[in-house]
């Protein structure tokens, strides 16, 4: 591509090794969870320990690396990047609401292996059914429905399920281990750092009455009456969410001062020092109100994001080919998508662009390279182009190349529109 940016097909075990030791910026990932993921054969296991010691190899020495994983098989994935080599250096929470339960209704399964006919008495308003009626798809016939249990062990065991809402995924944050100090490596590798400053939340121009009534800022001076001041955002959290209702009414309301500064003096502090507590001391605030979901990073996907650059590819359901999991229920894209339209991006687990593209870039600079050695449909790439950055991504499935190569030209060619 115009940025030299590639997407390899192969099996990234068997790539990374033909890639130069320490040439890549960061490592940007959503690896398989080892869940059988509707019955798809690349998500049988947890890549260990092998994939990121090479993915060590193949960075550079203080570069990040961020990799998504499932509820119930994260540990394994932190376990296997901590024994490549990689230090452990947070999680990150990606809390959204647009999941439904993949629950097994045991009251159901009892009556069913039973062999007996249960009673029809309404529609449940909440399945996700109607949600599939909503959206302009076909619901399939039969889910929605509330029944009777017919027999006494089913009445036993009426609303007992096997699986909570899925409703957050953690990502992990791990770092290569350096030589020397932070401010160093970053000098002579470019790596080692986080750009907070460019990942701050709520960057605005607010009203500020910070240096009014005659006070001296910072010491000097008369009275400063400003009537704007640039508001550089909250430090971003180890937690960000999608922006739904569903999320958003999980938070409280909450009110913050304005900026001013300190008007009288306060008992010191061993914390801070003598003098960060005496009159004329610069106080931060946003001066704003509402949900405390402000404090945190907001990505919501789309249809749009999700087929942007893929018109040309040829349509295809992501729910044509997927198997009933263990519990004998389908997952949640089986249901939606298998009963939608098809479309050109089929790829059924793509992760939104505005949320990798905070996540890419908090961790590498601009001009950078991000790897991806699970590519998928090429949400990381797509994103890095956008962010100014090269990729480098692998995908081992033949069918997401070119939904991967086209989503990372669209990228790249939308980024230098911007330039021109």
């Amino acid at each position: 591509m115009e940025d030299g940016s590639v997407v390899i097909e192969g099996d990234c075990l068997s790539v990374m090794p033909t890639l130069p030791e320490a040439s890549v910026d960061a490592v940007c990932s959503d690896p398989p969870y080892g869940i059988s993921f509707m019955g798809n054969e690349w998500d049988h296991g947890i890549p260990g320990a092998p994939f990121w010691k090479e993915a060590w190899r193949v960075a550079k020495p203080g570069a990040w690396l961020l990799a998504f994983g499932g509820t119930r098989t994260f540990h394994r994935l932190a376990c296997a990047i901590e024994d490549a080599g990689w230090e452990i250096r947070d999680c990150i929470m990606w809390v959204y609401g647009s999941g439904f339960p993949k629950s097994r209704d045991v009251s159901k399964a009892i009556d069913k292996k039973a062999g007996v006919d249960r009673v029809v008495v309404g529609k449940n308003p909440n399945h996700r059914s109607n949600y599939i009626t909503a959206m302009d798809m076909q619901p399939h016939t039969g889910q929605g429905e509330i029944t009777m249990p017919a027999t006494e062990a089913a009445k036993q065991w009426d609303g007992w399920g096997t699986a909570l809402k899925p409703s957050w995924e953690p990502i992990i944050v791990a770092r290569k281990p350096f030589k020397g100090t932070v401010a160093g490596n970053v000098v002579k590798h470019g790596t080692g750092a986080m750009n907070i400053k460019a990942c701050t939340v709520g960057t605005e121009q607010v009203p500020s009455n910070a240096f009014q009534d005659g006070m001296k800022p910072f010491g000097g001076g008369a009275g400063h009456p400003y009537e704007q001041t640039i508001n550089e955002g909250r430090w971003p959290a180890n937690i960000c969410h999608d922006g739904s209702e569903e999320v958003m009414a999980l938070f409280p309301d909450t009110k913050s001062g304005a900026p001013g500064i300190m008007r009288k003096c306060v008992n010191e502090s061993a914390a801070y020092g003598d003098e960060s507590r005496k009159p004329g001391t610069p106080m931060t605030g946003f001066g704003d109100e509402g949900s405390a979901a402000r404090f945190f990073y907001c990505a919501k996907a789309s249809r749009e994001d999700r087929e942007e650059g893929c018109e040309l590819i040829e349509k295809k359901s992501p729910g044509s080919e997927y198997r009933p999991n263990d519990d004998g229920e389908q997952g949640l894209a089986s249901r939606l998508h298998g009963a939608a339209q098809n479309w050109h991006n089929h790829h059924p687990t793509v992760k939104p662009t505005d949320l990798m593209r905070w996540l890419v870039r908090l961790v590498c600079r601009k001009g950078g390279v991000v790897m991806d050695p699970f590519a998928g449909s090429g949400s990381t790439g797509k994103a890095a182009a956008l962010e100014g950055m090269r990729f480098l991504g692998i995908e081992v499935s033949p069918e997401y190349i070119p939904i991967a190569v086209a989503r990372v030209k669209w990228g790249v060619n939308r980024k230098l529109e911007q330039l021109f």
